[in-house]
């Protein structure tokens, strides 16, 4: 009985864990053309879309997870739409999660990247057009290569970010245990039935974490000052 409570409590451990994993890769794959469109293009569009996508920088995060919520919910266009071509109900569901963290931890991959992107110097990029490389090609060879630490700076960062969000989780994801109660949830659910003991578990945890990726981030920017 004692082993399967233990389990229990460290789900929502877990669930962060893998919700930090599935929100970073997916992120990865957006990011990285987005931030190439922000860094290279020439529209002005790029500038409002910049913008947008810096927004949950400074919006409340309970705000952009009460629009999700509207716009995901069964009532709505989006969510009805989705239900019923393709069985896929977002919202107080794992997927629905992963969508809310993927937006609010959206700037936290593509900002890092795009500035790292810019400060490449342009005759290295005016060289490989000369030579005939397509722009796929620039990207995966030339501009990824020569950013690897900003791209590393960005994983930690969307990696941190997501774990330790808790206003979007909450209001799309609901406290769902073992679905949507991830450890900030977790917490805050303890704190609310006055279990302090474990609240202090899920605290330290979240603060040990905090600690080393910050202690990350900062031996990363002090090997890019040295190189």
């Amino acid at each position: 009985m004692r082993c399967r409570c233990t389990v229990l409590e460290l789900q929502p451990l877990f669930l962060t864990l893998k919700l930090a994993t599935h929100t970073t890769l997916l992120l990865t794959i957006v990011g990285i053309p987005l931030a190439y469109w922000l860094a290279f293009g020439h529209s002005r569009i790029r500038y409002i879309a910049e913008v947008i996508t810096s927004l949950p920088l400074v919006l409340p995060p309970t705000v952009l997870g009460f629009y999700l919520l509207l716009l995901f919910s069964p009532n709505s266009l989006v969510g009805h739409w989705l239900i019923d071509s393709f069985q896929l109900r977002l919202v107080f569901s794992y997927p629905g999660l992963v969508i809310g963290s993927m937006v609010f931890s959206l700037p936290f991959m593509v900002l890092p990247l795009t500035n790292a992107f810019r400060q490449l110097p342009s005759n290295l990029l005016d060289a490989a057009r000369t030579l005939g490389k397509s722009e796929v090609n620039i990207l995966a060879r030339v501009i990824l290569p020569n950013c690897k630490m900003g791209f590393i700076g960005a994983l930690i960062l969307t990696f941190a970010h997501t774990v330790g969000e808790f206003g979007v989780a909450l209001m799309i994801g609901g406290n769902i245990p073992g679905h949507t109660q991830v450890a900030s949830i977790a917490l805050y659910h303890e704190v609310e039935t006055l279990n302090y003991s474990a609240a202090h578990l899920y605290a330290a945890v979240l603060v040990g974490f905090s600690f080393i990726v910050l202690l990350a981030l900062r031996l990363l920017s002090v090997r890019v000052t040295h190189e």
